[in-house]
This record gives structure tokens, sequence and C-alpha cells, in this order.
């Protein structure tokens, strides 16, 4: 069923009101898998490319965003859904909208018609969610396998329909385009079925494990193997191949479709590797660091994410005095190059996933048996001339020992004291290549989203400085005690992207019951008075009316963002359902994790929620954030303010 469409003035009047607040992106925030589905094409994993996500990004329009924030859309395993941990190139074939392909036209009717419904109506619901995506991702194997026997059978036909027949020509297309990638990618899944071992590592120490990145005597022997595969598997490349191609299409139908109906499409650009890119690219990769997130206010113990780093000395190529000669790209950025060219022709802008990964990331030793021990005791790779623990990055240092603070921790903000313009240019190495794919492929640079959340390490900010790009705020986690916090909304800039939560945090909803519950809602409700009335005249009775209704208090937490002096807003797809489960919780291996979905009845659920403040009532943050900007732009916008406030109303039930 269709939502019900909302009051008739309700785009324009909001579109008005963010205009009046010179916010220019609101963007809504959602990973593939929560999308809804309709229940006959649902197998128990969204996709952005069903009929159900299309009225759900419809109804996002319709309420006033104009933006939509994905995540990583690369291949996740089935014992790994974790989209942070998926492929650089191949997406993720578990979008693939398999209803559509029973369709005559364009698909050729690739699965009998009603083939997925049938399923669809059989999957488990009452499993754990982590039955529920291996369920998924093996019923969605098996159609795709289905689709393709069937486009062989038909495409060889001598009767062949003109939508096989245009299909195949597409395809053929699409492979010569993507050869290289494609052929890696699927390579690693004949190696891994062919040694019948998935964990690559167990087999790193022999050709195979080596063959992108073979050593110099190892050289031919290489070349032929991948020509030995490529003709035995010539098959299983094709079809790997075939379910790209399908996803692929996909998604270049929801950009022209969404970007038609005013929508940005935004991706995310995530800072790891999958241990199939790992695998593929390793010879770019530092053998003896990895990556992880040091000791921080989010993360105190530190994270070992395992992902690998890659080589500053393969940046560039030597000159024949073996020096960096800084004018030809090297290896590392020319894949670089070609990771941001493939993502900029898919995405309208990129969410930067922990850019310090770009700029000055934290590594740790790969050889200490215990990585939690070794992230605390890691160190920024361009930051280290003369650590004890670590000689081996003095090599890489962009700093002189004098230039760094020995009375801070390593990890610190303020370790690296001052930086030359010529520094600066050489820690934004990677960086500048994100821009200059942006550039070269036509996009604004203000739709690269830098996610810098509570740790911003000197040369970073350097970094960011010189293109004017901002950082993520999210009020949720600002310490009401100090007015200098990076979180707080009064201390936001204009390029700043600015949000109550993200992927990573919890639901506000939630959190407001705990607030409730651990007796903080009145510091909550004094600090968000502050803010939103200007005149002390009623401020005290505002306050109070927030304390007292945790619904209210929500909305206002909300209308916090917009009253701030960012041109950026994100809300994710809770915050705006008004949904209280977590999404991820970072730091942890759970089930739960990456498997929230946006409810099947999520109109009416939706509907029912704003009656009683209990989900995001767009008029009435609007209003309250408009009315936050005193009695000029009170007295500047009666009309309007009157007209949210109508809306509003009616949103809520007229009560």
């Amino acid at each position: 069923m269709a939502p019900a469409p909302l009051p008739e003035d309700h785009h324009r009047l909001v579109t008005e009101a963010l205009a009046a607040l010179d916010v220019r992106n609101l963007v809504l925030s959602i990973h593939d898998p929560s999308f809804p589905q309709l229940p006959g094409e649902d197998l128990g994993w969204g996709s952005p490319y069903s009929e159900g996500a299309a009225r759900f990004l419809g109804f996002a329009r319709e309420l006033g965003f104009n933006g939509i924030q994905l995540g990583p859309q690369g291949q996740t395993t089935e014992f790994n859904a974790s989209p942070y941990d998926a492929t650089l190139f191949s997406r993720n074939v578990l979008d693939v909208s398999l209803a559509v392909l029973e369709e005559p036209e364009p698909w050729g009717a690739l699965l009998p018609c009603g083939r997925v419904a049938g399923l669809a109506a059989s999957r488990p619901r009452s499993s754990g969610p982590g039955e529920r995506y291996r369920h998924a991702f093996r019923t969605q194997l098996a159609l795709l396998h289905e689709a393709w026997e069937s486009f062989r059978r038909q495409r060889e036909a001598p009767d062949a329909s003109s939508a096989i027949r245009e299909l195949a020509a597409r395809f053929a297309t699409f492979r010569r385009q993507h050869h290289a990638w494609l052929l890696r990618d699927a390579l690693f899944d004949v190696l891994c079925e062919e040694k019948h071992e998935p964990d690559w590592r167990r087999w790193a120490d022999s050709l195979d494990g080596r063959l992108w990145s073979p050593r110099r005597e190892e050289e031919a022997s290489a070349a032929a193997r991948v020509v030995e595969l490529e003709a035995r598997y010539a098959e299983s490349l094709e079809r790997y191949a075939f379910f790209q191609f399908l996803v692929h299409v996909q998604h270049q139908a929801l950009r022209e479709r969404v970007v038609g109906g005013g929508l940005k499409l935004y991706g995310d650009l995530q800072i790891g590797f999958s241990p199939r890119d790992t695998w593929a690219w390793q010879g770019l990769f530092l053998r003896k660091y990895l990556m992880g997130a040091p000791p921080s206010r989010t993360n105190p113990d530190g994270q070992p994410w395992n992902y690998p780093v890659l080589d500053p000395e393969q940046y560039f190529e030597p000159d024949y005095a073996g020096v960096a000669a800084g004018q030809r790209a090297g290896p590392v950025l020319r894949f670089m190059n070609a990771r941001m060219d493939k993502m900029l022709g898919e995405y309208d802008g990129l969410r930067l996933d922990h850019p310090h990964g770009l700029v000055c990331p934290w590594v740790y030793r790969s050889d200490v048996p215990d990585a939690l021990w070794a992230v605390q005791h890691g160190a920024r790779l361009f930051s280290s001339p003369d650590l004890p623990d670590h000689p081996d990055l003095a090599r890489y240092a962009l700093v002189h020992p004098e230039q760094l603070d020995r009375t801070v921790p390593r990890y610190a903000d303020g370790e690296v004291k001052s930086l030359t313009p010529e520094q600066v240019r050489r820690y934004s190495v990677l960086f500048d290549t994100v821009v200059g794919a942006a550039r070269r492929n036509g996009r604004d640079l203000g739709d690269l989203l830098s996610e810098v959340l509570s740790t911003l390490p000197y040369p970073l900010e350097r970094v960011l400085a010189q293109y004017g790009l901002g950082r993520f705020r999210v009020t949720q986690k600002a310490d009401l005690n100090n007015p200098a916090d990076v979180y707080r909304s009064e201390n936001v800039a204009p390029e700043d992207w600015v949000m109550v939560g993200n992927h990573d945090t919890k639901s506000l909803w939630r959190l407001v019951g705990e607030w409730q519950w651990r007796g903080t809602l009145k510091a909550q409700a004094d600090y968000l008075a502050w803010r939103l009335c200007p005149e002390e005249a009623g401020r005290e009775a505002f306050a109070r009316r927030l304390a007292e209704d945790p619904g209210q208090l929500a909305q206002a937490k909300l209308a916090d963002l917009f009253a701030s002096r960012a041109r950026n807003v994100m809300v994710f797809f809770t915050d705006l359902l008004g949904m209280t489960e977590t999404y991820n919780t970072p730091g942890t291996v759970d089930p739960r994790n990456w498997s929230l979905r946006v409810p099947e009845d999520w109109a009416r659920v939706y509907r029912e929620r704003l009656r009683g403040d209990a989900a995001l009532n767009m008029p009435a943050v609007l209003a309250m954030a408009l009315r936050a900007r005193g009695a000029g732009t009170r007295d500047r916008y009666p009309t309007l303010l009157a007209g949210l406030d109508r809306l509003a109303e009616e949103l809520r039930g007229g009560r």
C-alpha cells in the first residue's frame, strides 16, 4: 500500500523554511539493508532498488529531503554483513531487485512470474538477525543463478527476444568497460572454491596468493596462471560479471530516478578493504602495519580494525635517482584514481569515511599477537620521526621532532604543533586524489562529507581547511558542561554537517527515554531552551515544557540542528521515524548490527507516532528553528510560520 499523501503544501512550505534558514542540504541517511520492500519482493534483506524503496524515497522527497546518504554498497560475505568490510569495486548482489527480473521488458523474464513472491511468503520471520541474513544471502544467490541460466539459455536460442538481445549487448559492453576489476574480483571466488578455503590468508604463501603481486621471478608464471584460470573458469567469470551487470544497471536506474526527482545520491568512501580487495591489491600495502582507531572520546580503548595501509613509497613513480618525483602517479595513486572515478560516476557526492586514514592514519604493528594492545600503542604514520618502539615509521615522517608536542599522547589532536605549506601538501596527497576526482567528474566540493567525529588531528584540520570543508557534529554527544565542546550546536560552522546521530549511535528516541530515566532530561531542556528561545522572558516556561514532555524535547533536539549555522543537516532514518532500536554498536561483533530495517508498515507507524510527537514532525521542527533566530526572523516570515504551525498540528491529528 502506498503511503498516504502529506498535506498539499507541505513540500512547498518546508522548502521555503529551509531556504529561510539557509539549509542547503537536508540529507536522509539510510543503508541498503534497512530499506523497506513490498511483501511480494522481500526475501528478508533490504534493497534501494526495490519498489518498496522507491515509495520510501518518494516519501522522503515529499517530506523535504533533497539528498540520500547510502552506506558502502560493496559485496558482503555470508558470514559478515558489515558494509565497511565489503568490496570496493564490486557491488553487493544482495541489492538486486529480483522481482523486476520477472518482467518481459526490459529483463526478458529472466525469472518465472511469481517466483520471488513465493519465496518471499515462505521466508523465516521469527529467527534471529544472523540467520535471517544468511537465509536471504543464500536465497538471493540461488535466484541469481536461476536468472543467469535463463539468460544463457535465451541468449543462445535462435529466436531470442529483442529484450534478451538488447540485454546481451549491454552486458557485453559492461564487461569490456569493467574488465580489469571484474577479473580480479571474480578470480578470488574461483580460487577460494578451487582450494575449498575462503580465508585466502591460508594460501597466501603461494603463487595464487600473490597472483596480482608476484615476486619478480614469478611474474611470467603469474601471467600464465591468470590466462589459464580465465580459460578454465570462463563460465564462472562470466556469471560473476552478469550478477554485477544486474546490480550496476539497477543502481544507474535508481540514480536517474532520484536525481530526476530532486534528490542527490551520496555514496560512502569506506576507509577499509575487504579480504577480496586485500588479496587483489596487496602489493600496494605496507607489510608490517595495519590501520585502526586510537583511544578516543568515542572509543576509549581504541579499535584494531585490521585494515591494510597504503604504502606511501608507492604514491608516485620514482625518478632515476630513486626519489619520488611527485609528478607521475605511482601504483597507489593510479588505484585511488580508478576507485574514485568509478564511485563518482555512480554518485553525486561522497561521505569520506574516517578521512584521518587518508591524511594521518593511526597504525599499529601487524605482528603483535594482542591487537588491542598494539593499537593502543600505535602511532601516526606520518608524524613519528623518532619513536623507539616504531623505528620503521621514521622513513615516512613528514614532520621534525621539534614540531611535536611530547607532553600529550601520540593520538592527541595537538601532537603536531605546526606545519609548513609544503608539509600540508605532502599530508594531503591521498586527499588531493579525492578532490581531484570530484572536480574531474564535475562534482561540487561541498558534496564531499568528511566524517570527522571526536578527533581532528592538526594535519587533518589543515588539509580540510585548504578546501573549505567542514566536519561532522553529532549533537547527541554534546557535553553540556563544556561550552567549547565540538558537538554543541553553537560551535557548528556553516560548512559543517550537523546531525543528532548516525549509523553508529543510539536513536534519539531511545536517548530521550534514557535521559528521562537517568534524571538528565531537565539539563537537556535547559540547554535547548537557551538555544531555541532567544528572549529570556519565555525561556523558563519553554524549558519547563520540554522537561515535562519528552516528545517535545525530541522535536527541540531536532530543531537545534536547523537553528545552528550549518548549511548541511543529516538525519538518520531511525531519528526520522521514531524508532528506538540501534542500527550498529561500534566495536562489537553482533548479528543484530547492520540488520535494522524500516518496518513494513512504516507509513502507518510514522503517522501514528506523529500524533504523540514520537517521530520527526518536520514543520514543527522548522518553525521552532525559525523562531530561534529571534524577533526579526519572526517578523519577516509570519505567513511561513503560520503555515508551518498549521501543518504541524495537522500531522499531530489536530490536537
